[in-house]
């Protein structure tokens, strides 16, 4: 625990320090790579603590994104007002979804919560006159905005629009670190952790696996939620081109890079959505303005990690089971 607790002051220290050192450029990536991250950490309380496969997380934080956009875009809400609301409706339509899923299990929950995805940026079109269609919602330099787009002083020190959107981002991607490591070392986690491993075992100790499954989708999506909400007052504007359907896929790749099933690789997953572009960038005759080279470099990460992680569970089972050999 105490070791945790050093890492954890150790992150929030680097935190407080990197946008006085790095570009306003850097900063805005970074705060980008906050939003990622509590989106990653949503998804692995889901299916890595659940064991509910789900590749249509992105389609919950365009649901946050959207809540964000039309209540100060169209109704003259505070930015930071709308981040509890995005986190409700998001996580209340994350339940929903939670109901119908209970009867799906591995691939065919996978390839129906990716339904999601694909369908959420038509539903976006059609009703235009809600959502803005293609053309989306912008509300950059509106008077609900925080800082109207020119910085905000706190306790005397001024911070530019970045550094106020990086900062305001991992506060509350601390908290909900935090709030996740709470629960999941809580009776809920260990509930959840159960049913994943043993649906049969978990009914048996009087686990109730319906509920926990159901709660699962929903404070996933609630994270999704919070996560699009920043995402949408980062850039000021949504769109379905915003959040496009492949950001389901990254989101997922971006769990499993980030150790599966453990929330403190979150990070991890974070930085390779913002800056896996930039790498393939580096590639001669790649353009990464095209979707398909980084959509491609994603697939290979899955594949390969997912090929190579039995093998890495199998020596570290095999290492730890040597260090509880009696000598000879």
């Amino acid at each position: 625990m105490r070791p945790k607790l050093a890492l954890v002051g150790v992150g929030a220290v680097v935190l407080v320090v990197l946008p006085f050192v790095i570009s306003d450029f850097r900063t805005g990536q970074l705060a980008t790579v906050g939003a990622y991250f509590i989106a990653i950490l949503g998804l692995d309380i889901l299916t890595g603590h659940s064991g509910q496969i789900s590749l249509g997380h992105g389609a919950f934080m365009a649901i946050g994104a959207y809540t964000t956009a039309i209540l100060v875009g169209h109704h003259g809400v505070r930015d930071l007002a709308t981040i509890p609301i995005a986190a409700g409706v998001a996580g209340g339509i994350g339940l929903l979804a939670g109901v119908p899923a209970l009867r799906l299990s591995g691939l065919y929950l996978a390839l129906a919560t990716f339904g999601i995805a694909v369908c959420f940026p038509t539903i976006l079109k059609k009703f235009d006159t809600f959502t803005g269609g293609s053309t989306g919602i912008s509300f950059f330099g509106s008077p609900h905005e925080t800082g109207h787009g020119t910085g905000v002083t706190i306790v005397g020190v001024h911070l530019s629009n970045l550094q106020w959107l990086y900062a305001l981002t991992w506060v509350i991607g601390v908290a909900l670190f935090l709030l996740a490591w709470f629960v999941l070392a809580s009776r809920f986690g260990r509930a959840l952790r159960a049913v994943r491993d043993s649906e049969l075992a978990a009914a048996a100790a009087g686990v109730n696996r319906s509920a926990y499954k159901v709660a699962a989708f929903g404070l996933s999506a609630a994270y999704a939620g919070v996560a699009g909400a920043l995402y949408a007052i980062n850039i000021a504007y949504v769109s379905p081109d915003s959040i496009p359907v492949q950001l389901s896929l990254y989101l997922l790749v971006g769990a499993v890079v980030g150790f599966f099933g453990s929330i403190w690789g979150a990070v991890l997953g974070a930085l390779l959505i913002e800056f896996l572009a930039d790498v393939v960038g580096l590639i001669p005759h790649v353009d990464t303005k095209q979707a398909g080279p980084t959509t491609f470099a994603f697939g290979a990460i899955l594949v390969a990690l997912m090929l190579l992680l039995p093998l890495v569970v199998r020596a570290a089972a095999a290492v730890g089971n040597r260090g509880y050999s009696r000598p000879r």
